[in-house]
């Protein structure tokens, strides 16, 4: 159980880093759109070949895969829009829109954004014995357009540097015991259940994406955010054929 919370919060540390680089260097928004665009392109990766591909080969092709990609979408679009009528829809926003949200809910929405890429953590490596080095890679390097942006944003709404900072530790060791409840919970699920969770990840990480992420970085990094999403999916993908 060790290896599961220490891999999910080694993930989710990135969220700090990222967090530290916003609080040391001014970033531009137009390079915060991209670094988002980026991260985008890793997470479909990740989504593709690391989630939905493994679900694939695990099912029995009744149903599972598909009902658990659905499922992921309505439970976090559900607690999305619950979380944006509490004052938390502008989390990611650069620009300072959390300035008129709810602390907590902004809080509670970074933390529905990344307990699903955790709980997968803590499941492959009960699966394999060890941590999928691609998917860890992969949530690593996302975290950090995330983080940074939304740090920006709460600095610029007024936030203090330490309530920021402390706020992304939490979340990290969160994280953290997200993948120790991947690895806990399913430990006698059959295969049908564990692909239904893996693709249960993947709606709610592409409903995150399509509804939180993308905007975001098109609204600030223009056109060129097709070209960064592109070369963060083709360094995802690079890393899961080297896997």
């Amino acid at each position: 159980m060790g290896p599961a919370f220490g891999w999910g919060t080694v993930a989710a540390s990135s969220l700090v880093i990222g967090a530290i680089v916003a609080l040391l260097f001014k970033i531009g928004l137009r390079t915060i759109g991209l670094i988002m665009a980026f991260g985008a392109g890793v997470l479909i990766s990740a989504v593709a070949f690391d989630l939905v591909e493994e679900a694939s080969g695990m099912s029995s092709g009744n149903g599972w895969g598909i009902g658990g990609l659905f499922a992921g979408c309505a439970v976090f679009f559900g607690g999305d829009w619950l979380i944006g009528r509490a004052g938390g829809s502008e989390r990611k926003d650069a620009r300072g829109g959390q300035e008129n949200g709810s602390s907590l809910a902004i809080v509670l929405g970074t933390v529905l954004d990344g307990v699903p890429e955790s709980m997968v953590i803590g499941l492959t490596i009960f699966k394999g014995g060890t941590v999928g080095a691609a998917y860890l890679i992969a949530v690593f390097i996302s975290n950090l357009p995330e983080s940074i942006s939304s740090t920006s944003g709460l600095l610029a709404s007024g936030w203090k540097k330490a309530v920021v900072l402390w706020m992304w530790i939490g979340i990290a060791i969160v994280s953290g015991l997200a993948s120790l409840a991947g690895y806990v919970l399913f430990q006698h699920s059959s295969p049908d259940v564990v692909a239904f969770v893996l693709t249960f990840a993947a709606g709610a990480i592409l409903t995150m994406l399509a509804n939180t992420m993308m905007p975001e970085a098109y609204e600030h990094g223009g056109k060129w955010v097709g070209v960064a999403t592109t070369i963060g999916f083709a360094v995802a993908f690079s890393i899961h054929v080297l896997d």
